[in-house]
């Protein structure tokens, strides 16, 4: 599977929404489909199956969260369930990262890069949508890629986006 892929296979109904123009939301949904195979697969370990069920809730909250701000009237709500979404997204990667063993390297490390873009994306919409009200009390990210190989240089380019989402691993 890859994204070209599931774009394809995803009903007219969700992409004719304008919501679809967002790049978070995209991207959320993507994860969440993704994470219901990694779900699958930590169930069948007795030690995982706790962990896979708030895996896949923190999933799904992501693009919930991104909708639900969405539809709201004022940037003070949308900036609100944006940080909700964020808190999500930084949630599953934890959960992720400690389904390592059963899930693969491999697997965990798509899912933590996959995740990061789309906290990154997150970040840059919170402050936007509060304009003049106040921002999100953090730095940009300083993600350290030389801490870990795998992970692209700048979580923001669009040809470690464009490879993560070519090539997908599966559980």
């Amino acid at each position: 599977m890859n994204y070209e892929i599931w774009l394809k296979a995803v009903p007219a109904e969700i992409t004719a929404d304008s919501l679809w123009k967002m790049e978070a939301y995209r991207l959320a949904l993507f994860a969440a489909d993704l994470g219901w195979h990694d779900v699958t697969k930590l169930t069948g370990d007795r030690r995982t199956l706790d962990l896979a069920g708030q895996l896949y809730r923190a999933l799904g909250s992501i693009e919930a969260n991104i909708s639900e701000g969405y539809s709201r009237g004022s940037g003070k709500d949308r900036a609100r369930f944006y940080e909700y979404a964020l808190g999500s997204s930084r949630e599953s990667r934890g959960w992720y990262y400690k389904g390592r063993y059963v899930l693969g390297d491999r697997v965990a490390t798509h899912r933590l890069q996959l995740l990061t873009q789309i906290v990154c994306l997150l970040l840059a919409m919170v402050p936007d949508q509060r304009a003049y009200g106040s921002f999100l009390k953090e730095d940009a990210p300083a993600y350290r890629p030389e801490l870990n190989q795998a992970m692209p240089a700048s979580p923001l380019q669009p040809e470690a986006l464009s490879q993560l989402l070519q090539d997908v691993p599966m559980p």
